[in-house]
């Protein structure tokens, strides 16, 4: 079973999968389960895993025709979901969220909404499905500190990819 939560930004979930204590060895979660998932409208067809060491920012990322379902297998993040639909009323509002491999909470990112990371946990290994195709051409990156936005980040000197540290602060 899970729980699904609205946001404040239209189409973006909180989904909770069950966790089911099992023994004294731990415990155990069905991150993803096709017929459970299905409610949420899209198939995913990609998995995909990404590591990074505490204060790694990575993003912001997105493209116009990918739905992303983000979680956290080990440490901790804080995750950054940024509305870049021009032709909706909530363009440029973004939200944040603290994902960890404690609280199993999984992030529902639908497309022309941009998406990034940053890690607070020494290390964190990050999770996503996709529902198309990772093709780099068709995506969009925009400054992590563009002041448009306004996001409040927990670091102010995060480590970069060149990619991102010469993303631009125009918005798409």
């Amino acid at each position: 079973m899970i729980w699904i939560k609205r946001t404040d930004l239209d189409g973006v979930l909180i989904v909770t999968p069950d966790t089911q204590s099992l023994d004294h060895r731990g415990m155990n979660v069905e991150s993803f389960n096709d017929r459970e998932y299905e409610c949420l409208g899209t198939k995913f067809i990609v998995d995909s895993i990404s590591s990074s060491r505490k204060d790694v920012l990575r993003g912001i990322h997105g493209d116009s025709r990918t739905t992303k379902l983000i979680s956290v297998l080990f440490g901790e993040i804080y995750f950054v979901v940024v509305n870049l639909d021009k032709d909706s009323l909530q363009y440029t509002q973004s939200e944040s969220f603290y994902l960890s491999a404690s609280n199993y909470r999984q992030i529902l990112v639908p497309p022309k909404f941009g998406n990034a990371h940053l890690v607070i946990s020494d290390y964190a290994v990050f999770s996503y499905k996709l529902s198309a195709e990772y093709d780099r051409d068709s995506q969009f990156s925009v400054h992590w500190n563009t002041p448009m936005l306004d996001i409040w980040w927990p670091s102010k000197k995060p480590i970069l990819s060149e990619r991102d540290e010469k993303a631009s602060e125009c918005l798409p």
